[in-house]
């Protein structure tokens, strides 16, 4: 981006925005935009603070997924988390999801198979219900009272099985649960002889915006081996919220 004259506030903003990808450090992009130091640090620290950038282990700036979801880039949010999938995956064996909130829905984005010798039905770009799957229920613990009474008055609780939480009363009882236990279980909610376990993915505010499960069918997936993937599938979910800015402290 040229410029004729001294850029504006804005015009600084897109300057620093435009210098992420090939400088990281505040001297780097300082140096290929022409501001001051103490300017590129201001503007980074205020795109911090809203989600635009991150800041990784090495000190370095880099899009953050607020900026990666409105350029329409979720695969670059994708990349970020697709390492802490793969781990999850090869220590649990079964299939796993990360998909991000869309509204009143989730989004499947990403969905490595386990080891089995079925597949699950699933795949990347399908939409799913946050009431009755484990990573919309996940999602929907962690919101606050206010939006979640939103949200549920928007969304028409039907039934997708007979084991599917239709009444708005237990519903919430539910979802207090899975906040108090850090996961949550679509017990054959969502699908016949299928059993998830879902945990949100927190933005850097600690807003859910996305989820990861682990999912197998209902046989395979039983309280022993819930009990063991669960501690997993939490530590999975932290890291991935790490990843896309949530701070570590």
């Amino acid at each position: 981006m040229s410029l004729d004259s001294a850029p504006s506030a804005v015009a600084k903003v897109v300057l620093v925005l435009e210098a992420l990808p090939n400088a990281r450090g505040v001297t780097e992009i300082s140096r290929s935009t022409g501001l001051s130091t103490s300017t590129v640090h201001r503007i980074l620290r205020e795109l911090a603070a809203v989600g635009w950038v991150r800041v990784d282990s090495d000190h370095h700036y880099l899009p953050g997924v607020r900026l990666l979801s409105l350029a329409g880039q979720s695969a670059g949010v994708t990349q970020l988390v697709r390492p802490i999938l793969q781990r999850l995956c090869a220590d649990t064996g079964h299939t796993v999801h990360f998909a991000l909130r869309s509204g009143d829905e989730a989004v499947y984005v990403d969905k490595l198979e386990g080891d089995r010798a079925y597949t699950m039905r699933s795949r990347v770009g399908l939409s799913i219900p946050l009431y009755c799957t484990a990573i919309g229920k996940a999602i929907l613990a962690g919101l606050s009272a206010a939006e979640l009474r939103e949200v549920l008055a928007r969304i028409p609780l039907v039934a997708q099985t007979p084991r599917t939480i239709i009444d708005p009363d237990l519903l919430n009882a539910h979802l207090s649960a899975v906040a108090a236990r850090g996961y949550a279980v679509d017990d054959e909610e969502n699908e016949a002889h299928t059993r998830c376990l879902g945990a949100a993915v927190l933005d850097h505010h600690g807003v859910p915006v996305g989820g990861i499960s682990v999912s197998a069918l209902a046989f395979d997936l039983d309280r022993a081996k819930v009990r063991t993937c669960a501690p997993l599938l939490i530590a999975a979910a932290r890291a991935a919220s790490h990843a896309l800015g949530l701070p570590t402290t």
